[in-house]
């Protein structure tokens, strides 16, 4: 296999350097970093840029060399993503630099195919209002989300119902001034395999996303 080197002039050869000695120290940080650190409010989940390929690199490139004298800039962190879930699997916590979400089970919110929470449901809920407030939080998202049984128009539908059913009991919790984006996504965005009851459990869910500390 020819490989093809492209040489730079004199003056860029402290950049490039610097570029692919970043590249190649940074790139397990940078690929966690776009996967999970984009928590905006008009992106739905599941929807963030994947991360780049690995990318060859000659060491023998003498392009590469630091000239003399240089120095490679500081290594710099994005994000890092902390994830924690309970023994059953009902409930899930993913804290990141910028952002906290909760993803609760929808067996422990709802009885079968409805949108109707439990008697257990109001307690975790009311565990996740107390975060938002510790956290000053002004903006929550609030997601349902389905397995692929059944149509995936009624998916929609349920996936928003619950959404709407959280969004209550968080509203009568919390100041007037939080402001909230619900949404149903069905089955989009599954976070496990749907060709098991196992996988399936966990796609249905509810998640609630909130800026942590004064991020909001």
């Amino acid at each position: 296999m020819t490989s093809t080197r492209t040489r730079l002039r004199p003056g860029h050869a402290v950049g490039r350097a610097v570029a692919v000695a970043m590249l190649m120290a940074g790139t397990s940080v940078f690929g966690v970093s776009t996967a999970l650190a984009d928590d905006g409010p008009s992106v739905p989940p599941g929807t963030e840029a994947t991360s780049v390929p690995p990318v060859k690199v000659d060491p023998n490139d003498p392009d590469l060399k630091m000239p003399e004298g240089g120095t490679l800039a500081p290594a710099k962190v994005l994000d890092i993503v902390q994830v924690v879930e309970d023994q059953g699997g009902e409930e899930r916590r993913e804290d990141s630099n910028a952002s906290i979400k909760f993803a609760l089970q929808a067996e422990v919110l709802f009885g079968k195919d409805s949108a109707k929470l439990s008697s257990a449901a109001k307690s975790r809920i009311a565990a996740v209002a107390a975060e938002i407030k510790k956290q000053n939080a002004t903006k929550v998202r609030v997601f349902g989300f389905t397995d692929n049984l059944g149509s995936s128009a009624h998916g929609d539908v349920l996936s928003k119902q619950r959404a709407d059913a959280v969004h209550s009991v968080l509203a009568q919790s919390l100041d007037s001034n939080v402001t909230f984006e619900i949404r149903g996504y069905g089955e989009q965005y599954p976070i496990a395999s749907n060709a098991n009851e196992e996988g399936r459990k966990k796609n249905r869910r509810v998640e609630v996303s909130f800026p942590r500390g004064n991020a909001s």
